[in-house]
């Protein structure tokens, strides 16, 4: 018998706080909710109280080369190729286009690279993963110009980034 009382005073507790079971006044029942009966408030910006009504034309600015932060990297990465290897052993950042934790899927990625004018070249980093980079440089201000040249040109890759060899 108790339990039932219990259940019943919790259903009538569920059932007032709902608001499937509460009437609509016809006003905003909530901070979030606009009153649609209110007027539109009005600003003015102090020293805006100009003659000219006629839109003026502004010029849309230029694209910044380098607008987004280029992100960086710290690993060891071996070689695939030992020609690879031969030609960029000695430069210590490469500008990544791509990361794949399959071999298969990095080497078909090259594939598409050298079709648009790249010649790719596919690391093996300590993380696992195949990178796969377009260029490599000795000096970090190279291969920041290389980034924002890949940027400007190739939109679809401006999430580029630069591996610096460990």
């Amino acid at each position: 018998m108790n339990r039932i009382v219990v259940l019943l005073a919790i259903l009538a507790i569920t059932a007032s706080s709902c608001k499937i079971f509460q009437k609509s006044s016809g006003q905003a029942e909530s901070a979030y909710t606009t009153d649609t009966t209110a007027p539109t408030k009005v600003f003015t910006v102090p020293g805006s109280e100009t003659t000219n009504t006629q839109p003026t034309a502004v010029a849309k600015p230029e694209p910044v080369a380098d607008e987004k932060p280029i992100a960086m990297r710290k690993e060891q990465v071996s070689f695939t190729s030992e020609t690879d290897q031969t030609a960029n052993a000695g430069n210590t950042f490469f500008v990544i286009l791509g990361s794949f934790s399959q071999l298969d899927n990095a080497k078909n990625y090259r594939t598409t690279l050298i079709d648009e004018g790249f010649t790719p070249i596919i690391l093996h980093s300590e993380t696992g993963y195949y990178r796969v980079c377009v260029n490599s440089y000795k000096a970090e201000t190279e291969a920041r110009g290389r980034v924002a040249q890949v940027r400007n040109a190739f939109p679809k890759y401006s999430d580029v980034w630069l591996l610096i060899k460990e």
